[in-house]
């Protein structure tokens, strides 16, 4: 079996972190391991307070996989601090890495800062380089680029400038442009790709941007190419949003197994 690492942090309420980046590896047939960042105290309602790992902790949970055990894919997630991205690109640089997923967690879809400047600068200088995927929304792209973001000529424009900061290959997100579409733009360097589905009303979209960073990274796992890998990430969360878990009083969770209850039979909403 495959096997794929999330760098992340936890999320008590499961919809996102760690425990969405495991449900989406294992709804996808890969098997998942983790190495903890953060632990949140959070619901569907709010993140009320965040424990960092220490930098030598993160470290180490990287280091101990690697040596025992065959990883085909990485994901990171949600690293707050400058220690914890230069624990973490020491750790990569030392065990010769496969290709590495980073969703770059910087704004909230809602458009909220989460990453200061320093934070956001080493992200960049550390993790670009080792990462052979981006998936950056619409904000985080503006930050990265200092461009405004209006529409997909626009997005195609920030793909090309986030590549040069070092990235193998990026996803612009563009569920936040407000069109009737949910439209990514995909480039390797060379080809641009566009991917869209309908968009679906519903308020329970919590993690929907670490399971889609997830999917890829399992199906790079999995052997597909990054433009195919992206294409199936791109039909699993569209599936996982179309039947959200309304759970909770606040943003309830993407259905991670939708489809494989689908198969069983099983409605459960």
């Amino acid at each position: 079996m495959q096997v794929a690492l999330t760098i992340a942090g936890s999320d008590s309420s499961g919809g996102a972190g760690i425990q969405a980046d495991l449900k989406t590896f294992q709804a996808l047939g890969v098997f998942g391991m983790s190495a903890i960042t953060a632990v949140t105290v959070q619901n569907t309602q709010k993140v009320y307070a965040v424990q960092e790992m220490p930098p030598k902790i993160v470290y180490d949970q990287i280091l101990c996989l690697f040596d025992d055990i065959d990883i085909h894919a990485v994901k990171i997630g949600m690293v707050s601090s400058i220690a914890l991205i230069e624990s973490i690109a020491r750790a990569l640089k030392a065990v010769d890495p496969p290709a590495v997923v980073l969703d770059p967690v910087m704004i909230s879809k809602s458009g909220y800062r989460l990453l200061n400047q320093d934070a956001q600068d080493a992200l960049v200088d550390h993790l670009f380089p080792l990462s052979e995927v981006v998936t950056p929304n619409i904000f985080e792209a503006q930050a990265l680029t200092g461009m405004s973001i209006k529409n997909l000529n626009d997005m195609q424009a920030a793909a090309a400038k986030i590549l040069k900061l070092g990235a193998g290959k990026v996803v612009v997100k563009g569920g936040h442009l407000g069109e009737d579409l949910a439209i990514d733009i995909l480039y390797d360097g060379i080809d641009y790709q566009k991917l869209q589905s309908r968009r679906v009303e519903t308020k329970n979209t919590h993690g929907t941007g670490c399971t889609f960073s997830s999917a890829i990274a399992a199906n790079l796992a999995l052997g597909k190419s990054f433009f195919e890998a992206a294409t199936l990430a791109k039909a699993y969360i569209s599936g996982a949003i179309e039947h959200a878990l309304d759970i909770g009083k606040g943003y309830g969770p993407t259905h991670h197994f939708f489809d494989l209850y689908a198969q069983a039979g099983i409605n459960r909403h």
